[in-house]
């Protein structure tokens, strides 16, 4: 389980980027991945999983 800060997100087209606490880098997220409702600077814990493009934040809770 990683952590990590809500960096943007668009409620409305369904898809963010989180960052992560640690290493920095940021994962794309999409409202499918989504446990919790979140917006833009909310302290989360997620999961990564591969995508199409790269590593993705999926199972994404508020911490």
């Amino acid at each position: 389980m990683n952590n990590g800060t809500v960096k943007f997100f668009n409620e409305t087209k369904g898809f963010g980027f989180i960052k992560d606490s640690n290493s920095q880098k940021e994962y794309f997220v999409h409202s499918n991945g989504l446990k919790d409702k979140i917006k833009e600077n909310d302290e989360v814990t997620f999961d990564l999983e591969e995508g199409r493009k790269g590593l993705n934040a999926v199972n994404v809770k508020r911490a």
